[in-house]
């Protein structure tokens, strides 16, 4: 589940080496398993066009070349600059190809059954050239599937950005672990479908390089999950609050009252103005209500101690009253969303101060609410990647942070964070962010840490669209959720 930058990749291949496995041997494995990997997308006889580029990429291109010219692949390798430039490793793989070498520059790209990119791999960190970027043009052009090794060229493997221009293709073979390239945007779109190939890094490399990025999936906190015991009861598995705006906005607050509910939430109140609050009985059976007319009332709510976990935004209304609420809020698990982040934007340290007293909190804004957030802090906004914006925006708030997308990046403020790329096109719909916020919260009411709790909503949030299938509305993945706990249990231990 590690997601290794390019920088921690090389520390990984440097500490085998240091181990005694010659660099030579690792590339030797790599060729080979982008050759398998190769071999499984072109019949037997194909013609198989290899891009070199002038670094440990080609290295490994060679490698693959000479693998499938031996198994009788009809092969043609085009090396991007002179040979003369090869050094190292990549030279010594260059050597025992015995075919010829074409220039990339003019090679044709279009009579290959498949085409294999060893231009450039993870570590590029810079726009590509002109004549690069002609020939990825070309490549992107020709409609031949593409194998790209480690990732495709023109893909920044820290950041998932383009590079000036990016080879599209239809898979990717990586070595040892995925990189952060692999699941951001846009990367993830030019990555196609990632294999990680084993070429003998062994997993102890890890407790050194101790890395801090992660795939969401769940063993990132499956020990941390809450499943029912059988001594349990509504009481112990925690008393959620979705706190409602007005008559006229109340469809987001049931939204996330009821996701929390489903997520395992014991008792979900729904507080609303009066004016709300026969809407709100009208259209909720398992979930209570309680009238509420402004911060301090909720306060007064709040203080019944079992009350420990605050939903706040969903349809509350922007402005100085609802950041009131927070106020009166401020020492229970909260989730911060919506209307709530849109009545601090601008003051992100406002907010920061706003959740310093909470045993934990989670902030959840898509990227227009997270720009207007932190307006103004450039060492947010100016950060190189969304990973990297998610992190400096967690450590500025002391909470973690969520920026929802397709790649949801989840951040801790210790520097933790995760990657989604689970979640369906589709479920981009309105009220599925009020969906989320209610599944965080009521993991957070049954006691799950912050960064773990936001980080299963988000893989359960993803499966429940998966499940609920194209066509969803928001309230369908709340149902959803029922088949997607059904799969999950057993695989997390519980047997009941």
């Amino acid at each position: 589940m590690e997601l290794l930058t390019p920088a921690e990749m090389g520390r990984a291949d440097a500490a085998t080496i240091a181990g005694g496995t010659p660099g030579t041997v690792l590339m030797e494995r790599a060729g080979a398993a982008v050759a398998q990997a190769a071999a499984r997308r072109c019949l037997p006889g194909g013609q198989v066009l290899v891009l070199c580029g002038p670094g440990n990429n080609g290295g490994d291109g060679f490698v693959a070349a000479r693998r499938l010219a031996g198994q009788g692949y009809r092969v043609r390798l085009a090396l991007l600059g002179s040979p003369s430039r090869l050094r190292g490793d990549a030279a010594a793989m260059a050597a025992l190809w015995t075919g010829e070498v074409d220039d990339a520059a003019d090679v044709d790209v279009g009579a290959a059954d498949l085409i294999v990119d060893a231009l450039f791999g993870a570590g590029l960190a810079r726009d590509l050239d002109p004549e690069v970027r002609a020939l990825v043009g070309r490549v992107n052009a020709a409609g031949v599937p593409v194998l790209a090794v480690d990732l495709p060229s023109g893909i920044d493997g820290a950041t998932g950005a383009v590079r000036g221009a990016a080879i599209r293709a239809s898979a990717s073979v990586t070595f040892f672990r995925p990189k952060p390239g692999h699941v951001l945007m846009p990367g993830r779109l030019h990555a196609g479908a990632v294999e990680v190939a084993d070429i003998g890094i062994g997993r102890e490399v890890l407790e050194e390089i101790r890395p801090r990025a992660f795939a969401n999936v769940p063993s990132l906190w499956a020990t941390h999950f809450p499943l029912p015991r059988v001594d349990g009861h509504k009481y112990s598995r925690g008393h959620l609050v979705a706190v409602s705006g007005p008559a006229s906005a109340t469809g987001a607050t049931r939204l996330a009252a009821k996701a929390a509910l489903r997520a395992g939430a014991g008792l979900v109140t729904v507080a609303c103005p009066p004016d709300a609050l026969a809407i709100h009985a009208a259209n909720l059976s398992a979930v209570m209500v309680r009238p509420i007319d402004d911060a301090e009332e909720l306060a007064q709510l709040l203080a019944d101690a079992r009350l420990g976990t605050v939903v706040l935004g969903p349809g509350a209304g922007v402005g100085p009253q609802t950041r009131a609420k927070l106020a009166a809020a401020a020492e229970r698990r909260l989730v911060v969303d919506a209307d709530l982040i849109s009545s601090f934007a601008g003051d992100a340290k406002g907010l920061a101060r706003a959740l310093a007293a909470a045993p934990a909190a989670v902030v959840t804004p898509h990227d227009g609410e997270f720009a207007r957030l932190f307006a103004g802090e450039a060492s947010v906004l100016e950060a190189p990647s969304k990973l990297e914006r998610a992190r400096a925006g967690a450590a500025l708030l002391g909470a973690v942070l969520l920026i929802k997308g397709p790649d949801t990046v989840v951040a801790s403020p210790d520097g933790r964070a995760c990657v989604a790329a689970n979640a369906p096109p589709y479920i981009a719909t309105a009220g599925a962010g009020d969906v989320l916020a209610g599944m965080i919260g009521g993991l957070l009411a049954q006691g799950m840490p912050g960064f773990e709790a936001a980080s299963a909503a988000v893989w359960l949030h993803g499966e429940a669209g998966r499940e609920a299938g194209p066509g969803l509305v928001a309230d369908d993945l709340v149902e959803a959720l029922r088949p997607v706990y059904r799969r999950l249990f057993p695989q997390l231990g519980f047997a009941g």
